[in-house]
């Protein structure tokens, strides 16, 4: 056995009191998790099921650590109040597919509104370098716990795809996106998501033009980000829109992957300049606006949103950038990270 250092002591205590203290502000002390009515073990098994769409309930055991017996009782009890439901497995007849019912993906909605105004309301202490520490630092302690339980290398986080061009679903994901986030973020409601709603299926219309074009970040067969360029601008520009990553995407740099993958196009393209409108005080999506070339050229009070919010317009000169326009629109197409 390898002789522990002080230091390393020192660290391993540190971590167990951040892990100690985790579990109590999260909930886990308590009966019940995530304003439900079930336990955590119960909350976690809706929750992976309803992000990989289905599992058999060997894979629930394998993800959860739990006994097979264990899985199983509670399996049973999920099944019995209406959350989850066997359905046949596609490859083997002999086993069943686990899935979500309508009442399981209810449950599911409450569950993740819940742990995202709960880690919304922690971040608003941390400044942005910190958040993105712990983003990767959790994910990483998280990786190594697994690996040692299980006996493997920790593996790292799977990266996303970028794909290019229209995909059945996307305006709904930009949409539902778009209006989880701001909701959280600037207390958005429906005249919000109506809006984003109507922009995003009038430029999804207007793909057949080669100067405009969308992409989206995929985890597997989900959208989980987009960002699209409307290339019928005044006077030659260009418009960044549509830019938005799931809360699941945030940390995996597939932000940064869209935005280079939108600009390259704007470069090719070969418009004057890229303009887009976002609000003030997303300042992780203003850094990456400004690496990219981006500068600040107005800010105006708008209040169409359902909310009154300071709007910022940013503006990335082409390759040959010639007198860019003046800005006067009062009703912005909103692009938002």
């Amino acid at each position: 056995m390898l002789a522990v250092t002080h230091a390393q002591s020192d660290l391993i205590n540190q971590v167990r009191s951040a892990s100690r203290l985790m579990v109590r502000e999260l909930g886990f002390m308590q009966a019940t998790l995530a304003a439900t009515d079930y336990s955590p073990s119960f909350v976690h098994t809706i929750v992976e099921i309803g992000d990989r769409g289905s599992l058999t309930a060997g894979e629930l055991v394998e993800l959860l650590g739990l006994e097979k017996s264990t899985v199983s009782r509670m399996v049973r009890k999920l099944i019995e109040a209406g959350e989850i439901e066997e359905i046949p497995h596609e490859e083997d007849a002999r086993s069943k597919k686990l899935r979500l019912t309508v009442r399981g993906k209810k449950t599911l909605r409450a569950i993740d509104s819940f742990a995202r105004q709960q880690v919304d309301a922690a971040l608003v202490y941390l400044t942005n370098e910190q958040q993105q520490a712990v983003s990767e630092g959790i994910a990483n302690y998280a990786s190594a716990l697994q690996a040692h339980r299980l006996g493997t290398a920790p593996q790292p986080p799977a990266q996303l795809d970028i794909a290019r061009g229209y995909r059945p679903g996307i305006i709904g994901r930009m949409v539902q996106m778009h209006a989880d986030y701001y909701a959280r973020h600037s207390n958005f409601g429906q005249p919000f998501e109506s809006l984003v709603a109507s922009d995003m299926a009038e430029l999804m219309g207007r793909l057949h033009n080669p100067r405009n074009e969308v992409w989206v970040a995929l985890d597997g067969e989900r959208i989980v980000g987009s960002i699209a360029i409307d290339g019928e601008g005044e006077g030659g520009e260009a418009i960044l829109r549509c830019f938005i990553l799931d809360d699941s995407a945030r940390g995996k740099g597939a932000g940064k992957r869209l935005l280079a993958e939108a600009m390259k196009f704007c470069d090719e393209q070969g418009f004057c300049a890229t303009r887009l409108w976002t609000f003030k005080g997303l300042d992780v999506a203003r850094k990456l606006y400004e690496d990219f070339g981006f500068k600040l050229e107005q800010e105006q009070e708008g209040q169409q949103w359902g909310a009154t919010v300071i709007e910022q317009c940013f503006v990335r000169p082409g390759p040959v950038a010639g007198p860019l326009n003046g800005v006067g629109d009062t009703h912005p197409p909103i692009d938002l990270a």
